[in-house]
């Protein structure tokens, strides 16, 4: 049997988006793999490289940067691109909805390795599940600064998707400290942030505020 990768739970996932990084004033650090580094040690447990605009060759750099700076304190998560996970020894690959099937990505990256699948409501979740991902990335949950305008599933659809699934499910969108425990406590194994965390003074103190957070909410179910 093939020893599998496991989804750290309660999951606090950092997606990454370096624009976000290079444009916000802040003190201390100004770099992606910064960043990166300083909400691991807050409690991210699992980074997203999630960087669209980027070739192959560019995102594997600009992932290698991430991943000595992370250290093996959490995993690395590539988004979409098979090749760069497979060159990064990522832990795993994101798939979007319409993305390549599980089968694929196993077959380039490894079967050790943790795939998930953006799913946007019960029965997308579902194929997903039937199609052997490891988890799902569900959303968006709240309105969100990274989709503006766009629709969101809200509690409702994400109860409604944890109560379908035997995998885990982790919600994404428009979640901050003061909605993260109402995503737990409907079923979710976890989050994962863009803005809280990037957009924040101090990426490592917000981190940690997060973790206490949804460490608390995961406790009490």
């Amino acid at each position: 049997m093939i020893s599998r990768t496991a989804l750290p739970t309660p999951t606090l996932m950092l997606v990454t988006d370096r624009y976000r990084v290079t444009s916000r004033e802040h003190t201390g650090e100004e770099n992606l793999d910064d960043v990166a580094r300083q909400a691991v040690l807050g409690g991210v447990n699992v980074v997203q490289l999630r960087e669209k605009d980027l070739e192959s060759a560019e995102l594997i750099a600009l992932g290698l940067h991430v991943r000595d700076a992370i250290a093996g304190r959490a995993l690395l998560l590539v988004n979409g691109d098979l090749e760069a996970a497979h060159t990064l020894r990522a832990s795993g690959v994101h798939l979007p909805g319409d993305g390549p099937p599980v089968t694929e990505a196993h077959a380039v990256i490894g079967d050790g390795v943790l795939v998930s699948r953006a799913v946007h409501g019960a029965a997308d979740a579902l194929a997903a599940e039937m199609e052997a991902a490891d988890f799902v990335i569900a959303g968006t949950l709240f309105a969100s600064g990274s989709k503006p305008g766009g629709a969101t599933i809200g509690l409702d659809g994400l109860r409604a998707i944890c109560s379908a699934m035997a995998i885990p499910v982790v919600a994404i969108g428009g979640i901050t400290t003061a909605n993260a425990a109402e995503a737990i406590r409907a079923g979710a194994s976890g989050v994962a942030v863009i803005g809280a965390i990037l957009d924040a003074p101090d990426p490592r103190a917000a981190a940690r505020s997060l973790r206490d957070v949804i460490d608390a909410a995961w406790a009490a179910r």
